[in-house]
């Protein structure tokens, strides 16, 4: 009788009845739904309109602390928040502030509460967007991505309604472009799938905001292409905007056109104290990507100017990383192997004038403004001769440092070229006792290697004048730097401190734990290479820096599973049912294809016997108490009526422990202390990592070896972790088949 009122209560809201029935079938949904449908009655005191309760039921199926269910009821039944987009901020809002009590004024502004939109506002929003775009919509008519158009007003106006924008633009186009001809009902012609080596699946340019990508049709490659970015020719460095010539410019650039022969060359230069991350990823096919694109190389060259924090295993893991990718360098080179150059050059400098030994301590050189050097203006020689006694190990650490004389577009003054350090390095052992700084190796070590565009984040903007200066000072080739934006994502921490604050604190198990968001940790968790390019060529080659949100990324990876992870179907939640006139002797032979929508990439065998398990889920209990087993009956397909719904099922199965991922961090913004006053270990999702042991998985994967992933059918994609042994095969959840909008 409970199911019968609830069902009507359901369909009370606008839900269909096999919807109503659906949602009757999970427990914690069900009851937030009945909770929110009954108060929403109670306060109306009439039956619930369509509008409203389709928001109610977005609120009851994504809303996580059923504390704000009240709450947030009592603003949709009133009409304060009366559009998906004002609930969709209520959830985030509700989700990033866990504490009692919640300001109203404020939540009230993060969801539009009040805001008015006006027919003329929308109306307006929507001709500046057709006119941003009229030549091309009168040229593909009615082939062109409306929704273009429709995310454009949206943008200017976040709280206006959907249903008017997409009314509004329907009409605006009407009146721009005529009724549709035969012509504009044809369908588009697909877009072939381009080779994979060039990571050349379609992807968005680079206009990101706030986590989204207006998609057009360019490739990562086309992208990166000739005159896409508007860079330099090799050897045309001085008609680069900022480029600083001196007398000799144009015979160096001579010289290298000499050597290079024209060529781009690229180079992509991690230090090797730590595990690259996603924003690496961007670098990576940056630098690489770009090289390739215009039939150029790429140098992978280790910083390792830091013996202190550089570690052998590191280096492995970056070239590991580097060709999982897909890209292989050109050469592997070391900063290292340049230091009897760099030495040669920084004794040049002191004798020009441009570089002096300081003895001032690192604390005298913090702040904005410290004071200049006392030792500045020391002769020549007397700093030639102390800059060989820092090399023989004549000066504690500290004591002494090679400065030189030129202020950085922050104001920096004299940056440090050397400083003393009694770390043996992994390369050159003893050899040394002074390192080069970044300031001083990277813009040399370029110009060793002829880099013609030496690409870098944005963050290295303040350090280009440095970049050609210490260049032009020493009468070298000077290559052009050239800044983009960073990539970010949402809920996530990258920095080597953090990640080793999180092992130490028990919260992961290692660099490569697939809640991280390093490199490692995505292959781990089963991400393949090429969705992490695609994500890249998505965010596009932007100059801003750019933060992004994580369900994108996994977007990416379930365009390449779905077609590349074999189909296979596992139980998290066993519920054994006994077939009690199945129809053969023994156990039947079941021949699977693989991908059941291409049935040319193969089969695979599964057995289906007399008893079979299923998810608990897929049953709904009558009686009180735990159900162990079921007795069923089978029928032919064919004979009787059609089957409502179809459930996934093991036979004869091998039992593997299953790992369910979620987010790591709870706040989209962990490190910020504005969001997260606790700081970012305080900020930790307790349920994160769920264990299912035992699972059972059909016998059909009992040779899959590491990192060899599957669909699971009805419950998501899943990657075998390195764990796995003989017997006993471990699953990592990559990503669930369908992204969830609403995760808060």
């Amino acid at each position: 009788m409970a199911a019968l009122d609830s069902l009507s209560l359901f369909t009370g809201l606008g839900l269909s009845e096999h919807k109503a029935r659906e949602t009757l079938k999970n427990t914690a949904l069900s009851a937030q739904l009945r909770e929110a449908a009954t108060q929403a009655q109670q306060t109306l005191g009439c039956t619930i309109d369509k509008a409203t309760g389709t928001l109610l039921y977005g609120l009851a199926s994504r809303l996580r602390d059923p504390r704000r269910l009240s709450f947030l009821v009592s603003y949709i039944v009133n009409r304060k928040i009366h559009t998906e987009t004002q609930l969709s901020a209520a959830l985030e809002y509700v989700r990033s502030h866990p504490l009692d009590p919640i300001n109203t004024m404020v939540f009230e502004q993060e969801c539009g509460v009040g805001v008015v939109v006006t027919p003329e506002q929308i109306e307006e929003a929507v001709e500046a967007a057709v006119n941003r775009h009229r030549p091309q919509l009168l040229v593909e008519r009615y082939h062109f991505n409306m929704g273009l158009l429709m995310g454009e007003a949206r943008a200017a106006l976040k709280w206006a309604d959907g249903k008017m924008i997409k009314h509004e633009v329907d009409m605006q186009v009407l009146h721009l472009l005529g009724p549709k001809t035969e012509t504009d009902l044809e369908k588009k012609p697909k877009v072939a799938k381009a080779q994979p080596e060039e990571t050349d699946r379609r992807a968005a340019k680079d206009v990101v905001e706030n986590g989204e990508a207006v998609v057009q049709t360019l490739s990562l490659m086309e992208q990166l292409r000739g005159e896409a970015l508007k860079f330099h020719k090799p050897g045309e460095n001085y008609k680069t905007p900022g480029y600083v010539t001196t007398p000799h410019t144009m015979d160096l650039l001579k010289q290298h056109l000499e050597i290079t022969g024209g060529q781009v060359r690229t180079r992509f230069p991690p230090e090797p104290n730590g595990i690259l991350h996603i924003g690496h990823a961007k670098a990576i096919n940056f630098n690489f990507g770009y090289a390739k694109a215009n039939n150029g190389i790429c140098f992978l060259r280790f910083d390792d100017t830091n013996p202190e924090k550089e570690e052998a295993k590191f280096f492995t893991a970056i070239c590991d990383m580097v060709a999982w990718l897909g890209y292989i360098p050109y050469k592997v080179t070391y900063a290292s192997n340049y230091f009897d150059q760099l030495y040669a050059w920084a004794e040049e400098l002191i004798r020009r004038g441009q570089a002096y030994v300081c003895h001032q301590r690192g604390e005298e050189l913090k702040g904005h403004n410290p004071l200049p050097s006392p030792w500045r203006d020391r002769p020549t020689e007397e700093s030639l001769l102390l800059f060989e006694a820092m090399r023989k190990g004549k000066f504690a650490e500290g004591e002494a440092t090679l400065r030189m004389k030129l202020v950085m577009e922050d104001g920096k003054m004299d940056p440090v070229a050397y400083r003393v350090k009694y770390t043996p390095h992994h390369r050159t052992g003893d050899t040394w006792c002074i390192y080069p700084t970044y300031d001083y190796t990277h813009c040399l070590c370029d110009s060793i290697e002829h880099i013609t565009h030496s690409l870098c984040t944005k963050e290295f903007q303040a350090r280009r004048s440095s970049y050609f200066w210490l260049c032009n000072a020493l009468d070298v080739y000077c290559p052009v730097q050239w800044e983009y934006g960073r990539l970010n994502l949402h809920y996530a921490v990258v920095s080597k401190r953090k990640i080793l604050q999180l092992v130490a604190a028990g919260a992961v198990r290692d660099w490569d734990d697939p809640r991280l968001f390093t490199l490692t940790a995505l292959r781990r968790r089963g991400f393949p290479p090429e969705a992490i390019n695609n994500f890249c060529a998505r965010v596009g080659v932007t100059v801003a820096q750019t933060t992004m949100e994580p369900h994108l990324l996994e977007a990416c990876v379930r365009d390449v599973l779905n077609d590349t992870a074999p189909r296979a179907m596992a139980v998290l939640e066993p519920l054994q049912v006994v077939i009690t006139n199945f129809p053969a002797a023994k156990s039947l032979d079941i021949q699977v294809p693989n991908f059941p929508a291409d049935e040319t990439k193969g089969f695979h065998q599964i057995p289906f016997g007399p008893i079979v398990f299923i998810e608990r889920t897929d049953f709904k209990e009558g009686p009180s108490g735990c159900v162990e087993s079921l007795e069923v009956t089978c029928r032919r397909a064919d004979a009787g009526e059609k089957p409502k719904a179809f459930i996934h099922w093991v036979s004869q199965p091998l039992t593997c422990e299953i790992r369910l991922y979620e987010r790591l961090f709870q706040h989209k913004n962990p490190e910020d202390p504005a969001e997260v006053p606790g700081g970012f270990l305080s900020d930790l999702n307790p349920a994160s990592l769920q264990v299912v042991e035992p699972a059972l998985v059909d016998c059909s994967v009992a040779l899959a070896k590491p990192f060899d992933k599957f669909q699971f059918e009805r419950l998501g994609y899943f990657s075998v972790d390195p764990d796995s042994c003989q017997g006993q095969l471990v699953f990592n959840r990559t990503v669930t088949l369908k992204e969830d909008p609403g995760k808060v």
